[in-house]
């Protein structure tokens, strides 16, 4: 395999990271080193963040909320709104019901932040063999798109950059290695879409999500796993043994004594029988881990940007206020806006749209349309149904408010409506008051009616 050739700046930006790391945690001029007091450590790697993924629950929490909450329903691609589907709002629907690109793009935002990057890579219709994977893309209008599969940093690992100075892909990737099953196979740029997340000074490397909380982390495991084993140590407690002074233990005695012992530490008996010797339990000291694992979560909720409530899941009692979720909302809607649309769902279809996959959309412009974050529950609205109930029962039943405060005023800024709420409401309103009113009329003129035929029927009885 070629070695992987790297540019003068990523060169450099390795370097400075190596040295920056061995810095950490030194205190006192170098007398002192806190990570290697505390046990951390310093250099980490996609192994690290990933074993970390896999097996613990906050980082895992770490990871997936974020990226669940932001997938959170359709994603649909709109040319012109309230019109008929446009050429390139079909076809990317039937790119998403075919290949389901929208799972894809999830597992690949997730990959993307357990490592330094991720990529996408494209299966079009003209690789016939593994070497066409190695050649640029042609664009063309029989080009099809059979699949796609997201890779993380470990297994898409970058084979060559571009040297060039004069290149407009200077130190970006030209080659990739990427493991596909049991094989290796080496892919061309244009046939991978490179995600980062969190890029600082690099186009190509990002920071991984778990790496500022990765201590934080550790001591969580320190805390939690540490309660559990001192539980499991004292809640059956340990003896100390006092040997009578007038006692003469024998080796057949004390081969006795230490099978007993071994039969209770084993769970194999509970009860001990001896002469000559006093055992008395050790006193347990078993500490609640409650306050230090608090403080562990707040650290990290801070850093990542979680509230705690729902970092650590409201759905089991606690529910999250609605400040935690409304926090937790505007976070997700930036990062719809600031990374998954223009990082991902972008570049993927403008990439798609340069093969000629996707048709081009009208006037070169599209509408990348999310499900609304701020969709109220069924429960939702019937609070806010019944508490406008309230309010509008007593504002109808003082006249003094009425007369302070007209209708449309009330709606709007007492009720919380929109303009077209307030219309939609004065309009029914002024209807039903014209229906009332039309009753009303019609009413009067059936008794004028009435009384008229009664004073005629009157008459004519008198006449005859």
């Amino acid at each position: 395999m070629e070695r992987t050739k790297l540019p003068i700046s990523v060169n450099s930006e390795i370097r400075n990271r190596m040295a920056l790391a061995q810095l950490l945690g030194v205190q006192y001029n170098g007398k002192r080193n806190l990570y290697n007091v505390l046990g951390y450590k310093k250099d980490l790697n996609w192994e690290d963040y990933w074993t970390q993924y896999s097996r613990q629950d906050i980082a895992a929490a770490i990871i997936d909320r974020p990226v669940k909450m932001t997938w959170r329903g359709a994603v649909q691609v709109i040319e012109v709104k309230d019109s008929e589907t446009t050429a390139l709002e079909a076809a990317w629907e039937g790119l998403e019901n075919d290949l389901k690109i929208k799972s894809k793009l999830i597992r690949l935002d997730k990959l993307t932040g357990i490592g330094k990057y991720g990529v996408l890579l494209l299966g079009f219709s003209d690789v016939t063999d593994k070497t066409k994977w190695g050649t640029p893309v042609i664009p063309s209008k029989t080009l099809k798109l059979m699949y796609i599969k997201p890779f993380g940093e470990y297994s898409a690992k970058i084979q060559r950059f571009e040297t060039n100075p004069l290149s407009p892909r200077y130190a970006l990737p030209l080659f990739y290695n990427i493991q596909v099953e049991n094989e290796t196979i080496v892919v061309h740029y244009s046939r991978v879409l490179h995600i980062v997340d969190n890029a600082l000074e690099s186009d190509i490397y990002g920071k991984p999500r778990l790496e500022v909380v990765f201590n934080r982390l550790q001591d969580l495991e320190k805390l939690i796993g540490g309660s559990a084993e001192m539980f499991w140590r004292n809640a059956r407690p340990g003896y100390t043994g006092t040997i009578d002074k007038d006692m003469t233990m024998g080796s057949e005695e004390e081969s006795k004594l230490e099978k007993q012992l071994d039969e209770y530490e084993h769970d194999l008996r509970r009860i001990l029988i001896n002469q000559g010797v006093n055992l008395q339990a050790l006193q347990a000291q078993i500490a609640d881990p409650k306050n230090h694992v608090d403080v562990q979560l707040s650290m990290i909720s801070a850093v990542t940007h979680i509230p705690k409530r729902i970092l650590i899941g409201s759905e089991r009692g606690e529910l999250a206020s609605s400040q935690d979720q409304d926090e937790w909302m505007g976070i997700i809607q930036t990062r719809r806006e600031e990374y998954a649309e223009p990082q991902i769902i972008r570049p993927l279809i403008d990439l798609l749209i340069s093969y000629k996959v996707l048709p081009k959309p009208i006037g070169n412009e599209y509408t990348v349309s999310w499900q609304e974050l701020y969709a109220q529950s069924t429960k939702d609205k019937a609070e806010i149904g019944k508490t406008r109930a309230t309010a509008l029962k007593e504002y109808t039943q003082n006249p003094v408010a009425q007369d302070l405060l007209p209708l449309e005023a009330f709606l709007k800024y007492v009720l919380g409506m929109d303009d077209d709420e307030i219309t939609y409401i004065v309009t029914l309103r002024e209807e039903e008051l014209g229906n009332l009113l039309t009753e009303e009329i019609n009413f009067e003129e059936s008794e004028e009616i009435a009384v008229t035929n009664d004073n005629i029927n009157e008459d004519e009885s008198i006449i005859e």
